[in-house]
This record gives structure tokens, C-alpha cells and sequence, in this order.
């Protein structure tokens, strides 16, 4: 797959789904512009690929959910590129597990201004330029935005809102050429993926469970979430309001899950 000449920006782009998809851009020719708030290792990222790619690959330093900054981040982009082909949102966190009682509403206020309220916010700063290439928009969401998730409900809510937004904003931009789709992430092995292992009481048992939530017995790549938004950018040229599922088939077959006593 190839992305020559094309224009990307891909938001918490320095570890994680994020790296992957400036990984599997640069590799493919693309122009990238990547964000997030890690200016060291996001500095340290450009700097490797710049040496390799085609293409340029650019960092700047980005919160998500300052609009100043968001300004900043697609104005750069048209400055130096003239052009936007593709923005990834992917910037988000997941909290920690824990029961919706001991959920603060400032707590749920927070986590909507960067998992939700980032995504609709960028979109409409890059959608005249979009709209220019006839381009596309991929939104990060997740599996659990539609199968749920135990001590999770802030983070699915706002999962299942990009879901939403994703397939309306779709119908929108049709009329202009602007395809919008989403990938739903399930188990992929990330730092945050690794955080978790490390604060596990039995980290080998955590990471075999992780592992076995899969029918294909182990956890996702960051390339191959970055290869199937490279594919959705690139290739899938009639595809638009569709939520991609990359889950090794977690959600597939029937499991012990009551958790009654």
C-alpha cells in the first residue's frame, strides 16, 4: 500500500496505536504530522523515521483538548504541506477500572473533553481542507463500545459517542467526498497494555488472560492497527460510516461471564 504525496495527521501519535499508524504512514510515502504531549519521545520518533522515510514526518507538541493548540496543529500542517489527506484521532485514555460509584462527574467531564470532545473539535479544524482532497477521517474507538466492559462505563460511553459521531459526521460529508470511518480496537498490545501487566498481582496470569480473550490466543500489534488505517486511507475507497474491528475474534463465541455469586 502506498501513500505518496498524501498529507496525514495522526493525534497521540508518539506510543501506541498512534506510533503504529505514523510507523505504517511513513513507511507508505505519506507526509506525517503526529501530536501528543510526550515532546521527547515525539521529538526522538521524527527524528528516526525522517532518516528513512520518503516522506516528512513531523511532530508538534499538542494537548488535545486546548483549542489554541488543535488550531496550531492544522495550521502547521497546511503550512508547511499546503494540503490535508487523512486525520487519525487517536489520541484518548482509558481510566482504571473501577465501579460507576466511584466515578466523579468532573472524573466523566475530563475524560469526554479528550476521548470525545478532541475528536469532533479537530474534525470540524480539518474538514475544510478535507474536504479540498476529497480525504478521509479514521476515529480510534474500541470493541467495548459495543460488547461493554466491566468497571469501564466512562470509558465505553465515550468510546460508544465516537461510534456515533463517527457514522454521523459520514453521512454529512458524503455530499463533499469525505469519507469517515472508525477502527474498533480490541486487546492490542500498547504501553498502556504493558502498565497494566506491571500492576497486575500475578503479571504472568494477567497477560495470559489478555492473550486468551482472543481466538487467535494472543494480543494485537500496534503495525497491524496501523496498517489496517493505512488500508482504510489508501485503499478502501468505498468505505465510509464503517467501524473496522480489529479483535482477533474476541468478541465471537459464547464464555462464562456471569458474575454473580
Amino acid at each position: 500500500m502506498r501513500y505518496d504525496n498524501r498529507v496525514t495527521i495522526i493525534t497521540g501519535g508518539s506510543q501506541g496505536i498512534g506510533e503504529g499508524c505514523v510507523r505504517a504512514f511513513a513507511r507508505a510515502g505519506s507526509n506525517v504530522v503526529f501530536c501528543s504531549i510526550d515532546e521527547t519521545r515525539g521529538n526522538q520518533l521524527a527524528e528516526e523515521l525522517n532518516q528513512a522515510s520518503e516522506g516528512e514526518i513531523l511532530f508538534i507538541k499538542c494537548d488535545v483538548t486546548k483549542q489554541d493548540q488543535l488550531e496550531n496543529l492544522v495550521n502547521e500542517t497546511i503550512t508547511r504541506f499546503d494540503r490535508l489527506d487523512c486525520l487519525i484521532n487517536n489520541a484518548g485514555w482509558h481510566p482504571p477500572h473501577k465501579p460507576v460509584d466511584d466515578f466523579s462527574a468532573d472524573d466523566f467531564r475530563a475524560l469526554l473533553e479528550l476521548n470525545v470532545i478532541s475528536v469532533f473539535s479537530l474534525s470540524k479544524l480539518a474538514l475544510p481542507h478535507l474536504r479540498q482532497t476529497r480525504g478521509n477521517i479514521i476515529n480510534i474507538a474500541s470493541l467495548v463500545a459495543t460488547l461493554g466492559q466491566h468497571y469501564a462505563t466512562t470509558y465505553v460511553a465515550t468510546k460508544g459517542a465516537v461510534l456515533s459521531f463517527t457514522k454521523a459526521l459520514a453521512i454529512d460529508e458524503a455530499p463533499n467526498g469525505v469519507r469517515v470511518n472508525s477502527v474498533s480496537p480490541g486487546n492490542i498490545y500498547t504501553p498502556l497494555w504493558q502498565a497494566g501487566i506491571d500492576e497486575a498481582l500475578d503479571p504472568v496470569k494477567w497477560k495470559e488472560s489478555g492473550e486468551n480473550a482472543q481466538l487467535l490466543g494472543r494480543l494485537g500489534t500496534i503495525e497491524e492497527a496501523g496498517k489496517l488505517c493505512l488500508f482504510i486511507a489508501a485503499e478502501a475507497t468505498f468505505t465510509t460510516g464503517v467501524d473496522h474491528i480489529l479483535s482477533g475474534g474476541a468478541e465471537l463465541d459464547y464464555g462464562q461471564k456471569s458474575r454473580m455469586n
